[in-house]
Formats: C-alpha cells, structure tokens, sequence
C-alpha cells in the first residue's frame, strides 16, 4: 500500500510516524523541526489520514512504509515513530534493517497493551454525520464518553464536516484490528536490531514502565531509553523543545 506523505526539508531521510486516531499533520511539530536538516517525510499510516483503508497489523504497516520508500526511490532512513507509530518503526527495523539508519520511538514498547479503545471507537462510529453538523455538536455528542476535552478535539481532527460529513480514519477497520493494534508479534526470524536506537518515554507515563524496559533491550541491545520528565503519552505535544532536542541530538550525533 502506498502511503500519503507530507514532505519538508532537504538533507537525509527522515521519516515520521504518528500515532492511532491520528495522522501525519498531527507531527507538525516535529516537521518544522527537522525539515532545517533533514528531508521529512511524515506519513499517513493505512486508515489515517488521506492514506487508503485496509485491515491493519504491524507487519502490514511496517511493509506500507517500505513500499512507499521505494516507490519515492529513498534508500535508508532516519526513522521516528510515537506510539502506534511506533510499533510500525520498530517493525520495520526489525524486519529491514537494511532501510532503518537510526531508530526513535516514542513512548511504547514492543509488548501488548491492554488499554480500550472500544468505546472510542464507538462513540465516533455513533455519531449521527447528518448535513449540517457542527464540530460543537459532534464534541457534545462524544463527551458522553470521551470526557477529556484535549482528547476529543485530536479525535474531531479526523472530522471532515460539510454536505456529507464523514471521518477520515476507517473507523471498521480499526475497529476489526484493534486486537492486532494492542498486540505485539516479532517478526519471523526473530533477529535483533542491530543499529541504534532511542526509546523516548514519557516520566508521567504508564506505556514504558522499567518492567518493559527487557523486552526492548532484547529485540534492540543498542537501545538508550530516556525518560522525559513532566511528559505524558503525547510527549511532543506535553514537552516539544526536549523531545525536539533529544531526537535532533540522536539523530544528528
């Protein structure tokens, strides 16, 4: 599957990913940041953005990346994930390590996750998309589940309103793959990532605690893990200029 790509900068390859119900625009931050040293291509994963749809797992995602690497003529890549992002990052590296340069993921590990989705995932799938909606009236329509305001306004960025409104993420597919989204499967083979690799966390987050930090360092022995403090999940939106700064010095030392 070929992926839509947001590009900025000229220099090395460096390649962003975002997280689930998000999409490449959703890096901005990070775009701008770079794309003064490297060339940035921030990528809409499947079922993201303005990418196609498609039942999703990591090995699937991991090989959209390298398709669309190909088709765009880039060899090896600076790569940077968050969250199912990266998931898809570390997918790729284990399973091409011949197109992964460096590695930067942001606060996730390769185990599974027990968080739920589900009710997400239905609340956006109930909202009534009639003519004439209103983005006050859909976040009204989802406080009833999502009762966090920042987290309801990244959800209604997937919004598209108009005559037709209707949700650019694929809401069935994600909804049918959210056991393979929670899951983690290495690759056949099994063979470690060999090159480097920083993991980026989130001091005020629960998805890297030190009972993971084996698991990475198994499948990535040249792994540094950093600990961002007064950051959460969304670490480059909680505390930009420090993510900023330890990923521009990981990638460009």
């Amino acid at each position: 599957m070929i992926l839509n790509i947001f590009e900025s900068g000229d220099g090395p390859p460096l390649v962003l990913l975002h997280g689930l119900f998000g999409a490449a625009r959703n890096l901005g931050v990070l775009s701008r940041a770079f794309s003064g040293t490297f060339h940035v291509l921030a990528m809409d994963l499947r079922n993201h953005g303005d990418s196609p749809h498609g039942a999703m797992d990591y090995e699937s995602m991991a090989a959209d990346v390298a398709e669309t690497l190909a088709r765009e003529g880039i060899g090896q890549i600076r790569l940077c994930g968050h969250s199912m992002g990266g998931k898809t990052a570390m997918m790729l590296a284990l399973s091409r390590p011949d197109l992964v340069e460096r590695l930067a993921v942001m606060d996730v590990a390769p185990v599974a996750y027990d968080h739920d989705y589900a009710g997400i995932v239905e609340a956006m799938r109930n909202l009534p998309l009639s003519a004439g909606l209103t983005r006050g009236e859909a976040d009204q329509a989802l406080a009833a589940t999502v009762k966090e305001a920042p987290m309801r306004a990244f959800l209604l960025n997937n919004l598209v309103l108009g005559a037709v409104p209707r949700w650019r993420v694929g809401l069935e597919e994600i909804a049918a793959s959210m056991p393979a989204i929670l899951s983690w499967e290495d690759p056949p083979g099994g063979r470690p990532y060999e090159g480097r690799a920083l993991f980026l966390c989130g001091a005020a987050s629960d998805y890297v605690p030190p009972a993971v930090e084996p698991a990475i360092m198994r499948r990535f022995p040249n792994a540094e893990i950093q600990r961002v403090a007064g950051a959460a999940h969304w670490l480059h939106a909680d505390k930009p200029e420090q993510v900023i700064t330890a990923l521009q010095e990981f990638f460009t030392s």
